[in-house]
């Protein structure tokens, strides 16, 4: 048959669905299977089709539709045992326990001695016994709950603790069905409005466990609730409440949008509406809250955060930016008026000391989102428009708002703020507001000035025309606010060539007193910790500079300084603290120019950036040595546990290039604030970073694991941007590799190891992080079965396969390793065990290979697959012609390991089949067993080579050697 027949076949399409599925690739078989069903007019074979396909969504773990097809192919044949006993393992998954069961019964019915049918049936009824238990006992602790709520007599305290109780609850499936079906939410409606912050809080965190992962319960509490309360407890003045209202929002947010990607939505698979009218009202309120005076300031940077994470596409492949359109068109304008607010000022609505920055951050994603440059000259165009309006307005309270604009359009999308800070005047007004007599007009002018150093050019212009004027306000300003600022735009000015050693803006140890006085501040208890903060933010730019860090690092009063502001409640500081570290560790990254094109730039008389000599690898191995003996990995444990939703959103969602990255054959360099810099660079990212660098020396891993840094590593795998995530398994990989998996990973955490490690063996990765995941990965199989089975969960096997075929030495050796370890599971001896593919073969080969550790990976897995599935010996000898002469080699290695794993492979064959063993006496494999057995040392070796010529004798294809005979003849 042609192969266009086939594919109109379908009982052929069926037949390689059928030899897919016995592979393993459910996927594949899914797809001819479906094929198959298109083309199928037969109701019999359409019956097995949906069966079969009900299997592979089955194994897949997409249980919804595996029922709906066990249902279909039940439709054609009510008698189909197999379809039926696919419906119940589903309907069980699905949580729909008692048709589970139903279906098991009759299983049980059609075919009474079925174990595996009575096996089902007795779990279901002691799952659907226990609950009803729990339901019942839920329901009733539920009305407890709610009759002390109601009671107006009932004590403040006991109130208080029902509440809490009712939290707990919510968190169960059974608890939050039970609270939403007895009219919780009227009743959660009125504790919203109690005078109690904690009975508020509770309120909160009871709708967060109704809304989790539920579109239908959502979708009626945002309509019951409406979003004007929701919005009005968030934009209440304390800080607690409106962070537990933003977080709601953010519930409800992801379970509407992840609603609206399922066929199905809400977990009792009622048929729902699309969300989008509840998601645009929400966002609607959210973009009113920006400039309303009665918001608290917690409570609109809470706003901000939410429109971050959620109007901007989650990815650029994704056509449709029409959210981002919609918030630019009702409130661009809005968030301007925000981010232009001067908190000493009178006029405009309340802020906190995070709200510039969290405008920036929105403003930036809100730009990298538009797909046209008529899309970004609208935005261009309407920014230019606000600043103008107020720039040209007579007062002086007009053009600082202004310039506050631009400051905050300089921190977010840089092209849009330079373009602003190009009208006419506005550069003149900055510098001469420097010179203000009042401090907020002097902090406005100063904090722009440090900003408009954006670029090479205005980092030399200022450099020309306000570094003296910088050095006059830290030398004679009384105020410390504006000395501190001072002292930054000076690091900055400092820093201004980056990591290029060759582009210094100041003299020769002038960037060296700066740190000294940026370290004087940071060590300075008596002085506020704002003061404090802006020191390290000088040194996070100065940090650049090689002999910066190699100061830093001898001071160890500075570094403990750093670290314990780290540590404490103002998070602000986490960022500049992060930045430090990265520059420190160097663990940015750098691309390295090719040097022919470096040789061209230099023919070219082009600027080539060049590297400070304290960067090269000894000194920065120095620095995490100094750096680990003064604590950092503490330090680094307590920013990765950040709970604040504001600041964990800006940290995840915020990314950007590195600051000071110095372009290759170019001598553009890009600047932005350290504040900027980690909320653009996320502080999970630069935590991730800094981690890796820290695991680079072996040595140094016990160390950073005893200190807690596995564990910290964990959350910033899943919270961090995808360069984030990467440098943390690929720091988890490394731990792995060198320490005890059960040691460095205590308890189900080890489990939480397997995904990261997966994910590094991907094309986008380099060869040294897919070479690490196989031999961390490695280490995991050689633990456990249930370790192997959440590898294979995970997708794993595969992967592995396919670096098995990679041309590197190394990463094909590492592959077939982890391959070796993986085979104990039953599940990956059926991929070999399955015919029409080349797995076996491969082994085959690869013991064959010249390489010793690809041999030894190769013959160690054959040996044990020959062990647990007998069947295969008989299939060695189709492999290859050469399959003896490879198996004699390994017999004949200098390589005892090599040796002793031939040699159980040649004992597997004869015990498999005689003729095997016949093939193999008359070969020289008789020989050299002989002379094997014969060892004087009792090794596995001789015992094994002994146990062979044993079976052979039993075979009667040799006589048993004669008492001081000289061997054993054919």
């Amino acid at each position: 048959m042609s192969v266009n027949g086939k594919e109109k076949d379908p009982g052929a399409l069926k037949e390689e669905g059928n030899t897919l599925f016995n592979a393993g690739d459910m996927q594949g078989a899914l797809c001819f299977y479906t094929k198959a069903l298109k083309l199928s007019d037969s109701q019999a074979e359409s019956a097995v089709l949906h069966r079969n396909r009900s299997a592979c969504y089955l194994k897949l773990e997409d249980y919804t539709k595996a029922e709906a097809d066990a249902s279909k192919a039940l439709d054609a044949d009510p008698g189909d045992v197999k379809a039926r006993f696919r419906r119940a393992q589903a309907l069980q998954k699905l949580g729909r326990l008692n048709e589970a069961f139903l279906d098991a019964q009759r299983c049980a019915q059609m075919e009474p001695t079925n174990n595996t049918f009575k096996e089902l049936l007795r779990l279901l009824g002691a799952q659907s016994q226990k609950k009803s238990v729990e339901m019942s006992s839920t329901d009733a602790r539920v009305q407890q709950m709610f009759s002390l709520l109601l009671d107006p007599s009932a004590q403040p305290s006991d109130r208080q603790k029902a509440a809490q109780n009712l939290v707990v609850l919510s968190r169960e499936e059974a608890g939050a069905e039970q609270i939403f079906r007895n009219d919780g939410v009227k009743l959660i409606q009125s504790l919203l409005g109690s005078k109690q912050e904690e009975v508020v809080l509770s309120a909160l965190r009871t709708l967060v466990g109704l809304c989790t992962g539920h579109q239908s319960r959502t979708m009626a509490i945002v309509n019951e609730l409406g979003m004007e309360q929701l919005c009005g407890v968030m934009g209440s003045g304390a800080s607690a409440v409106s962070l537990a209202a933003c977080h709601l929002l953010q519930v409800m947010f992801e379970a509407l949008t992840e609603g609206m990607k399922r066929e199905i939505r809400g977990k009792d698979e009622a048929i729902l509406p699309e969300p989008s009218r509840e998601l645009r009202s929400m966002l609607r309120h959210l973009v009113e809250m920006m400039p309303a005076s009665s918001v608290s300031g917690p409570g609109r940077d809470s706003a901000i955060n939410l429109l971050v994470k959620q109007v901007p596409r989650k990815s650029q492949r994704n056509p449709d930016n029409s959210l981002t359109l919609w918030v630019i068109d009702q409130g661009l304008k809005k968030i301007l008026e925000v981010a232009g607010t001067v908190p000493e000022m009178s006029e405009g609505p309340p802020l906190t000391d995070n709200s510039h920055m969290s405008c920036s951050v929105l403003l930036s994603k809100l730009y990298d989102d538009l797909k046209s440059d008529a899309e970004r000259e609208n935005f261009n165009k309407l920014c230019e428009e606000y600043v103008q309006h107020h720039f040209g307005r007579p007062g002086l309270e007009s053009k600082l708002r202004a310039i506050q604009t631009v400051s905050v359009l300089l921190q977010g999308p840089s092209d849009v703020g330079n373009r602003t800070l190009e009208m006419s005047g506005m550069m003149d007004a900055v510098i001469s507001l420097c010179a203000s007599e009042v401090v907020c007009h002097q902090q406005v002018a100063v904090e722009a000035l440090i900003h408009a150093a954006g670029k090479a050019k205005r980092a030399s212009f200022i450099t020309a025309n306000g570094v003296a004027l910088l050095k006059d306000l830290y030398k004679k300003s009384e105020n410390d606010q504006i000395r501190v600022r001072a002292l930054v735009g000076l690091c900055k000015l400092g820093s201004a060539g980056g990591t290029d050693f060759s582009m210094k803006q100041f003299a020769e140890g002038s960037t060296l007193k700066l740190a000294k006085q940026c370290r004087k501040w940071l060590c300075n208890e008596s002085l506020p910790p704002t003061s404090r903060r802006w020191a390290i933010e000088g040194l996070a730019y100065l940090t650049f500079d090689a002999d910066v860090k190699e100061d830093l690092v001898e001071d160890r009063n500075a570094l403990q300084a750093m670290f314990q502001l780290a540590k404490s409640e103002d998070k602000t500081v986490l960022f500049a603290v992060g930045s430090t570290l990265v520059n420190c560790t160097n663990s940015y990254d750098v691309d390295k120019p090719d040097p022919q094109m470096v040789e061209l730039a230099k023919y070219a008389k082009q600027h080539v950036p060049e590297e400070h000599p304290k960067d090269a690898h000894s000194f920065v191995e120095k620095r995490l040595m100094k750096l680990l003996e003064a604590g950092v990995v503490s330090a680094l444990v307590c920013m990765g546990k950040q709970e604040s939703p504001a600041l964990t959103e800006t940290c995840r969602e915020c990314i950007a290039r590195f600051v000071c990255l110095v372009f290759p054959v170019s001598s553009l360099i890009i600047l932005c604030p350290p504040r900027l810099q980690l909320s653009l660079f996320p502080l999970c990212v630069s935590l991730c970073r800094v981690f890796l660098a820290l695991v680079e020396r072996q040595e140094d891993r016990g160390t950073v694991v005893a200190q807690g840094g596995g564990k910290a590593l964990l959350p910033l795998v899943s919270e961090s941007t995808d360069v984030g995530k990467t440098k943390a398994a690929q720091a988890l990989a490394k731990i792995t590799i060198t320490s005890n998996p059960e040691i460095a990973f205590p308890g189900e955490r080890i489990y939480e190891v397997v995904r990261p490690l997966v994910s590094l063996l991907t094309l986008d990765c380099s060869l040294l992080q897919n070479f690490e995941s196989l031999m961390a990965l490695t280490n995991l199989a050689g633990i456990s079965e249930r370790l192997r089975q959440k590898i294979i969960k995970e997708k794993a096997v595969p992967k592995v396969e396919g670096y098995m075929f990679e041309e590197h030495d190394l990463v094909r050796a590492a592959a077939t390793e982890c391959m070796c370890n993986l085979v104990l599971s039953t599940e990956v001896q059926q991929l070999y065990v399955a015919t029409g593919n080349d797995r076996l073969k491969l082994l085959v080969l690869y013991s064959g290979e010249e390489d010793e550790r690809l041999r030894k990976a190769a013959a160690g897995t054959l040996a044990m697959l020959t062990a647990e599935q007998p069947e295969l010996c008989a299939r060695i000898p189709g492999t290859t012609s050469h399959w003896l002469e490879i198996l004699q080699a390994l017999l004949l290695s200098d390589s005892l390991e090599l040796r002793h794993r031939g040699v159980v492979v040649m004992l597997n064959l004869m015990q498999a089949e005689k003729s095997l063993a016949e093939t193999l006496m008359e070969s020289e494999a008789l020989e050299i067993l002989s002379v094997l057995a014969k060892s004087t040392e009792q090794s596995p070796i001789s015992r094994a080579a002994q146990h062979c010529l044993d079976k052979a004798i039993e075979y009667s294809i040799i006589k048993k050697p004669e008492e001081g005979g000289e061997g054993n003849e054919p």
